[in-house]
């Protein structure tokens, strides 16, 4: 959940992945393995050449591993791992190479469609490239020929994983260990991008061709109850609608793409913020604009008292329900242009549509390339109610 936003504006502070922790803890516990050092601080250089420093919570070792540990720093981002202590139990073996495994609180991928194979701990590349050129760096400061066993972990990480889609993406048993940059930035939820983006490849993978990107809760299961999908076909993009457009653009660019359809779902503000364009659809980026639902309204028939008081409503709610009042369809007309908008990334040969939902998760508005009504269908069953 977003936290509140500050009254005064201020510097947000950037912060660090989980795999650029993983990747200090492994340079701890190689440096005391090799010289018995216990520095309270190593530095990591991140893929970009940035060089940065971070505190070591603790060392542990017995006779054959060092386990070290460090607290996850997010800055000022809202991610679920934000104050996790990230660990990393490191051990010598004879075989050259490193060998990555997922200790408590790491998952283990259960499905196609991921970076990583079936079986495989959810450690991504990146953050195992870095582990692994810092490990080698150090090996060779030592003239050490052999290879490493990393096992990484994260304290209570199973429960952290249930405020994330690793359970629905099928990563089990923890989160994952991510990072592209190493770096961490205020509100560009990186690691949820990443997430829809991993839930439309294992969908695909999984040979679902018919996927709903929604809002939020009661979206979901609106949209769920519809059409009874599966919930490895349902991608929780929040805000990101941009994420789930690029994403299949980029899919189809590459000649991959298995999907046939593709339904956005949301609430009816949210929808309206995607017919006036805006590929995020979160507050502190895009506003909901009242004046272009009036005018959209006089091009339905309203006449100019009405527009004036949908354009001085409270919230879109209220214009709506101004609308529904004298039964100008406002909802589908706002779907309709969403999906004109949205069909600017979606390849032609691919259905799409969109659907409104309001307050109580109740379909109000609905527009497809087959189907543009005036009112949403009698037939279609309301949602199961919001969260």
């Amino acid at each position: 959940m977003w936290p509140e936003s500050a009254e005064t504006p201020a510097p947000l502070r950037t912060g660090l992945t989980t795999g650029t922790c993983a990747t200090a803890c492994c340079v701890a516990a190689a440096q005391a393995l090799f010289s018995q050092r216990q520095d309270p601080k190593v530095s990591v250089t991140l893929p970009k050449g940035q060089v940065v420093e971070l505190t070591i919570e603790h060392y542990r070792r017995n006779d054959t591993c060092v386990r070290t540990a460090t607290i996850k720093d997010a800055g000022d981002d809202p991610d679920a791992t934000h104050g996790a202590t990230i660990f990393v139990e490191l051990s010598l073996c004879a075989e050259s190479g490193v060998r990555f495994l997922a200790a408590e609180g790491v998952g283990t991928v259960t499905r196609s469609g991921l970076l990583l194979d079936i079986g495989e701990p959810a450690i991504n590349p990146v953050p195992r490239k870095m582990m692994t050129e810092h490990l080698e760096s150090i090996a060779q400061l030592y003239d050490y020929q052999g290879g490493f066993e990393v096992s990484v972990g994260v304290l209570n990480g199973a429960k952290i994983a249930e405020k994330t889609m690793n359970p629905r993406l099928g990563i089990l048993g923890g989160i994952s260990i991510l990072g592209t940059t190493g770096i961490v930035r205020p509100f560009s939820c990186a690691a949820y991008i990443a997430s829809i983006h991993q839930g439309i490849d294992v969908a695909r993978s999984n040979d679902i061709t018919h996927i709903a990107a929604t809002t939020g809760n009661a979206s979901e299961d609106a949209i769920k109850a519809h059409y009874q999908l599966d919930d490895m076909a349902l991608i929780e993009m929040g805000d990101f609608v941009g994420a789930v457009l690029k994403h299949v653009r980029k899919l189809e660019r590459d000649g991959s793409a298995k999907l046939t359809k593709l339904s956005l779902c949301g609430g009816f503000g949210k929808i309206s913020k995607l017919a006036q364009q805006h590929m995020d659809l979160n507050s502190r980026v895009s506003s909901i604009d009242l004046a272009a639902l009036a005018a959209l309204a006089q091009t339905l028939g309203a006449d100019d008292e009405l527009a004036e008081r949908m354009s001085q409503s409270n919230t879109s709610v209220e214009a709506l329900k101004f609308a529904q009042q004298v039964g100008l369809p406002l909802a589908d007309a706002v779907c309709a242009e969403a999906l004109s908008f949205a069909r600017h990334y979606i390849p032609a040969h691919m259905d799409l549509e969109v659907w409104a939902i309001d307050r109580r998760g109740q379909f109000v508005g609905y527009a497809s390339d087959h189907h543009q009504s005036n009112e949403v269908s009698s037939e279609v069953p309301q949602a199961r109610g919001s969260r």
